[in-house]
């Protein structure tokens, strides 16, 4: 059972796991530091609780940790309980959700073994934002998709910022590298997949005229500006687009990803796609 263990003061280097996360050059959440994955919320701490990556700590008010009494029923981890003020000295800032986990990060999945049993993957290139990578990963939990690939330019999807907004479900979706970029994308070919490159440009097909039952997709997604490069595009075995309507010319990543996991996944379980 966790240990509960009441700590007064900020500097207390039992609280180095969550110490100065508004530091640039200290944070524990980067690769290029500790690499501790954290979690903020009740919620996102019961998900990285349930995961498989190794928790070290909690720290939080009193009130959060008891809200956490089950989740660590049987686990013999220490939960640190303080003050707001604490805290607030403690990570850099005033935390309005009251507890915080950190952990340590688990080994990655090897991409053949990811391959082997994915029906439909998200391949991205260029996502360097944390908030659009923490939205896409929720919206692939939510819609299932089973597995994240993650090209050149992508940011660190267990990054703090990513992990909250991604609701802790970065912590289950599994990821992993694609080196050699786009000829990686081979890879996926090998394995059975048919690659998609999602392009809002007026040549691309419709998602709905794209037939993808029974089959196993790899739908590529690119960053939020400038989308996928021609090269990404081009090594695709087809460019595909969510159709627009009163002059918009593009979705935020996130957003259109979601459209098209949910498109594609329906297509696959015999839904909504329509032979093209």
């Amino acid at each position: 059972m966790a240990q509960v263990i009441e700590v007064a003061d900020p500097a207390d280097p039992r609280l180095d796991d969550f110490r100065d996360l508004t530091t640039a050059d200290r944070r524990p959440d980067r690769p290029g530091g500790r690499g501790l994955v954290i979690a903020e919320g009740v919620v996102v701490v019961q998900r990285l609780l349930a995961s498989r990556y190794p928790v070290r700590a909690l720290l939080g008010v009193p009130r959060r940790i008891e809200a956490l009494a089950p989740d660590l029923a049987d686990r013999d981890i220490p939960a640190y309980a303080t003050s707001a003020e604490v805290m607030a000295e403690t990570v850099g800032f005033h935390l309005n959700r009251g507890v915080l986990a950190a952990a340590d990060r688990a080994a990655p999945v090897p991409l053949p073994d990811l391959l082997a049993t994915a029906r439909t993957i998200a391949v991205l290139e260029g996502v360097g934002d944390h908030e659009n990578l923490g939205a896409l990963f929720r919206n692939a939990a939510a819609l299932g998709v089973d597995a994240v690939l993650l090209g050149p330019g992508c940011s660190d999807p267990l990054y703090r910022r990513s992990v909250r907004v991604s609701m802790g479900h970065v912590l289950a979706v599994p990821f992993a590298p694609l080196h050699d970029w786009p000829a990686g994308l081979d890879l996926l070919r090998a394995a059975g997949f048919r690659v998609l490159a999602l392009t809002p440009r007026a040549d691309a097909v419709p998602l709905s005229e794209v037939a993808v039952g029974g089959e196993r997709v790899a739908l590529l997604l690119g960053s939020e500006g400038p989308g996928l490069t021609e090269a990404a595009i081009a090594a695709a075995d087809a460019a595909v687009r969510i159709p627009m309507s009163r002059a918009v010319d593009s979705l935020n990543v996130a957003t259109a990803g979601a459209v098209a996991f949910y498109a594609l996944t329906e297509g696959a379980r015999g839904g909504t796609a329509r032979q093209g």
